[in-house]
């Protein structure tokens, strides 16, 4: 199973992977028929979920039913019992949605359709269309703002999170998740870098230009953010953790202060 999704995610472009995924993926759970694992996005129970990942698949990764990924149900749960999202239902933009989180974010925002915007570079599942490097809204046009592995795929990375700083009412918040390399001090990046299966090895994938190391906070602060770095699935007991199977991933709040422009 762990060759055959690292074969279809590396062989299919990505557009034609986000619309069969919906029917396809559903049809490989089959085989995870149990109740070992629970996804707080959809409520679905399988004895494991799928693998996935381009290089290296990791287990307990996929969840068959809605497409939630392990930092996707971290990200739920957090929003989930930690915001008022649900309650406020504020302007938010979501850059590079994915299947999981749209889902249940459209569902609620059914009644104020146009406060939820979603935003790719090419994806067919997005409303707005456009490289987050140059972002065509207007300043303080959002109240939130989610944007998960993005920062980096983009040339510069630094100019993007500038631009969700524009965009960002003052008192906004968002959440802007990056793979983060917690045993390296400092991002390590290198453009001169062009082989495919180097800038693997280097980078993980050979579509990302940098490693974030623990400066990656410090990097979201300099575009103006006030940055919480928030450990969140350590505040759960080590039976949730499996149950939902979770990653150890952090999760990093941004906030555009009210006394800054």
């Amino acid at each position: 199973m762990r060759r055959f999704i690292r074969f279809i995610l590396n062989a299919l472009p990505r557009p034609l992977l986000q619309r069969a995924a919906g029917w396809a993926v559903p049809l490989l759970g089959l085989v995870y028929v149990g109740r070992g694992r629970e996804c707080p996005l959809c409520g679905t129970r399988r004895r494991r979920f799928l693998p996935y990942g381009y290089v290296t698949p990791r287990e307990d990764a996929l969840c068959p039913r809605c497409l939630a990924l392990e930092r996707h149900r971290l990200l739920w749960l957090y929003i989930e019992r930690e915001t008022r999202l649900a309650a406020e239902r504020p302007r938010l933009l979501h850059v590079a949605p994915e299947a999981a989180l749209m889902r249940r974010f459209r569902r609620l925002y059914g009644d104020v359709p146009e406060r939820y915007v979603t935003a790719d570079l090419e994806s067919p599942l997005a409303d707005m269309h456009f490289d987050i490097q140059h972002i065509p809204l207007a300043d303080a046009s959002f109240d939130a703002v989610i944007c998960n592995h993005i920062m980096e795929h983009v040339e510069d990375d630094r100019q993007a999170m500038r631009e969700l700083y524009r965009i960002l009412r003052a008192g906004g918040w968002g959440i802007v998740l990056s793979p983060v390399d917690l045993s390296r001090a400092a991002t390590f990046e290198d453009d001169t870098v062009t082989d495919r299966d180097e800038r693997t090895r280097l980078f993980g994938q050979y579509d990302h230009r940098r490693v974030y190391g623990r400066d990656y906070a410090s990097r979201l602060a300099e575009a103006g953010f006030d940055v919480e770095d928030r450990d969140y699935a350590a505040e759960f007991t080590a039976a949730e953790r499996t149950l939902y199977a979770l990653p150890a991933d952090h999760i990093f709040i941004v906030r555009k202060p009210v006394n800054r422009s």
